[in-house]
């Protein structure tokens, strides 16, 4: 009989013992959560239940009971990153962040019946968005490998989150490890991210700066096949492919394009384009061969310039395509009169012919020689005027359309209207 007494007292205590250990776990939820809603308003009002949400939970996790509950991880998680996210002093959130990423770890693990998701979710966010206020505030004091470290963080704890890849992808191109940028935006690009064409605008020049110049056309090619009507990234299209000395297999692009959709102005507009910056790459080659021959020349003392015929080649490489991109840009403006930025580029590219004889006019020696190509001179700048004049006709704020109408008064000897000119860029609104 006393046995039978002694067992049953001993269940008891046995029972109360896990009933208290219980208890502790049960009291962790209730004031954590008590915390959650008070926080929202009142952080000083919300305190004490996260403390006594820790006291708790600790006790819970000191238990053998209850240690290895899912429940006591998730609470556990969930508690100590906001503490840690409450916590400015570094030594002490520091250890916070650790024992809540490793009781995440664990809750992740244990709660095969997703019972405890919403915690779970939670915690990470908490813990998320301490590394990405860790991450900001690195690199807006310009420690680019620190902001990138933390953005990184946060991306491991949330790894479907666009803005941690955006900040992770961003802080990592400006701290120069272009490899993980161009990870972190590829990555970026396979998600629901509204602006991706943005992130396709970054992108070549990050490939570029990393090296990669296959890369950089591969990405900048993608980009306008998903985005065709993109201006931005069709000229950076065209820049790229120059930079790579591909050239030729973007005359070959823009041209199909155009005999797909013949009547589509826009790219006809970007074949002018394309044709003047090719055009205006070959000026950078020419600068080089006669900065080249005039080295040799100055070395040979009293030796006469020869031509050569390198440079008149390119030159004339030049001139047809300043004809094909004229060409182009008036297929444009028979579509669509008024398309300002064709007449724009039409009339430069109608004198930029003129403007180099001008230039290599003035060294003739022979008068004879000066006066009869300054006469084909001005033939080649009046041949421009009628577009150089409506450009401003539509955009009379333009300073791009008067500048160029400026350069023409100046190829044609009239200072008058060439100062008349500069007066009314001068007087346009100065750009902030």
């Amino acid at each position: 009989m006393k046995i039978k007494v002694l067992m049953a007292a001993l269940l008891g205590v046995i029972t109360i013992n896990a009933f208290a250990q219980k208890g502790e776990l049960s009291s962790a939820q209730t004031e954590y959560e008590k915390y959650d809603q008070l926080s929202r308003a009142n952080y000083v009002l919300a305190k004490p239940s996260l403390i006594s949400a820790k006291t708790s939970i600790d006790k819970a996790s000191a238990n053998a009971k209850t240690a290895t509950l899912p429940q006591t991880y998730a609470l556990k998680a969930a508690i100590y990153a906001s503490i840690a996210y409450k916590d400015t002093v570094q030594t002490t959130s520091v250890t916070e962040i650790a024992a809540s990423q490793e009781a995440l770890s664990k809750a992740k693990e244990t709660d095969t019946k997703k019972e405890y998701t919403k915690l779970i979710q939670h915690a990470s966010l908490e813990l998320a968005q301490i590394q990405l206020d860790k991450g900001v505030k690195a690199y807006q004091n310009k420690k680019f490998d620190e902001a990138y470290g933390a953005f990184d963080a946060a991306q491991k704890i949330i790894p479907d989150d666009t803005t941690a890849m955006l900040y992770t992808g961003i802080s990592a191109a400006n701290a120069k490890n272009y490899p993980a940028a161009i990870s972190n935006y590829n990555k970026l690009l396979t998600t629901n991210y509204k602006d991706k064409a943005k992130i396709y605008a970054d992108m070549p020049t990050i490939y570029l700066l990393n090296k990669d110049t296959a890369g950089a056309v591969k990405i900048i090619s993608e980009a306008v096949t998903k985005y065709p009507t993109n201006g931005d990234l069709r000229k950076e299209e065209i820049e790229v492919s120059l930079q790579a000395g591909q050239q030729n297999d973007l005359v070959s692009k823009i041209e199909a394009a155009v005999k797909a959709d013949p009547n589509n102005k826009t790219l006809y507009y970007y074949a002018g384009l394309t044709y003047s910056q090719v055009a205006e790459a070959l000026q950078k080659d020419i600068d080089k061969l006669q900065k080249a021959d005039a080295k040799a020349a100055k070395a040979k003392s009293g030796s006469k310039p020869v031509a050569n015929p390198q440079i008149a080649k390119l030159e004339q490489t030049r001139i047809e395509n300043f004809t094909k991109a004229a060409g182009a840009y008036k297929k444009a403006v028979e579509i669509d009169h008024n398309y300002f930025e064709a007449i724009l580029n039409l009339g430069y590219v109608s004198m930029a012919p003129a403007i180099d004889a001008y230039n290599a006019a003035r060294f003739l020696n022979d008068q004879k020689a000066y006066d009869a190509e300054m006469k084909k001179v001005t033939a080649q700048f009046d041949a421009a005027k009628p577009f150089l004049l409506k450009a401003v006709e539509l955009n009379p704020q333009s300073v791009d359309a008067l500048t160029n109408l400026k350069s023409y008064y100046l190829g044609i000897r009239d200072t008058d209207n060439a100062n008349a000119t500069q007066k009314k860029i001068d007087a346009l609104p100065k750009k902030q």
